[in-house]
């Protein structure tokens, strides 16, 4: 014991698999797509085709810019090394080390391979925030307290405030300007899917455009943070390098469809409108159109007035 407190963790914890916030968005948006498939069977003809691919391609856009806000793989990287295990010991483990950085903090992940070493379970996955209104130094210093594992310790270290690296100021400012984005770009994709309904097929497209356009800037946002330098994270004799993870790809094909979606609608709104009046299901029925009104009756008081 140091001063009463444990070095190290009495009890092995086991790794975060799922975020549940993600949990809670994937499941709302799961609900909404469910209930339009119950009421899809009472759309007549090609309409309920085109119905339902509008709805669940709108849906994943929009679970898309709200579950990309808690992820934690917009940048990631790996490495496999053999390094110490616990402060003051010699013993090294051999262990794959993770890093995952978010928009609202970083997640470092410990692994040991394989998982059962020196009589332990090794098998760690912490998290520390920088959001605003979250301390990341403090959550170090709760970390050093228990006693985490050394490796955890060191690559957490790298993005504290007090670090020689210096990057935490810039990942903070970067992920908090890049959240601003997305959450306007979810607002603008409300109001395009409201535009599209009213029908103002013209303006959603425009809002769509808008949409695609805050998803590319919160990107811009988040990879100002490759202009400050990296400090090396040197895990025994492997170096541990991070890149673009699967959230800044999924961000990007995802604004990029936004795109090519409303520059489609702007342009057969301009080139083709009875298309796109099809596939919107707005297009008037031609017998109806064409039907003629069987009995018109006429008031002789006007009639007579008017002559």
């Amino acid at each position: 014991l140091f001063d009463g407190v444990y070095p190290f963790y009495p009890q092995q914890r086991k790794a975060a698999v799922f975020d549940i916030s993600t949990i809670i968005v994937t499941v709302v948006f799961l609900t909404l797509a469910c209930s339009f498939l119950l009421i899809t069977p009472g759309i007549r003809g090609r309409a309920r085709l085109y119905w339902t691919l509008r709805v669940l391609l709108s849906l994943f856009v929009g679970v898309v810019i709200v579950v990309v806000q808690f992820t934690g793989d917009w940048q990631s990287g790996w490495v496999q090394a053999n390094t110490s295990y616990k402060s003051f010991s010699p013993v090294q483990v051999s262990a794959d080390i993770g890093l995952h950085i978010g928009l609202a903090g970083v997640n470092v992940t410990l692994r040991g391979n394989p998982v059962e070493q020196i009589n332990e379970t090794i098998n760690y996955n912490e998290h520390f925030p920088w959001s605003f209104g979250a301390d990341y130094d403090h959550s170090y210093s709760q970390g050093l307290h228990k006693g985490l594992p050394s490796p955890i310790l060191y690559v957490a270290e790298k993005f504290s405030s007090q670090s020689p690296c210096g990057v935490h100021r810039q990942y903070r400012i970067a992920g908090h300007y890049a959240s601003a984005m997305l959450w306007v770009a979810f607002c603008t994709w409300v109001i395009s899917n409201i535009l599209l309904s009213m029908p103002a097929l013209v303006y959603g497209g425009y809002m769509l455009l808008a949409t695609g356009a805050f998803m590319i800037f919160s990107l811009l946002s988040f990879s100002t943070v490759r202009n400050s330098p990296m400090c090396l994270i040197q895990i025994g004799t492997s170096t541990l390098h991070v890149a673009y993870g699967g959230s800044f790809w999924l961000m990007l094909a995802i604004g990029l469809l936004c795109f090519v979606a409303g520059i489609t609608i702007v342009a057969m709104h301009h080139f083709n409108l009875d298309l796109l009046k099809t596939f919107f299901d707005l297009r008037e029925d031609k017998a109806e159109e064409d039907q003629e009104m069987p009995e018109v009756f006429i008031n002789p008081h006007f009639v007579s007035k008017s002559l």
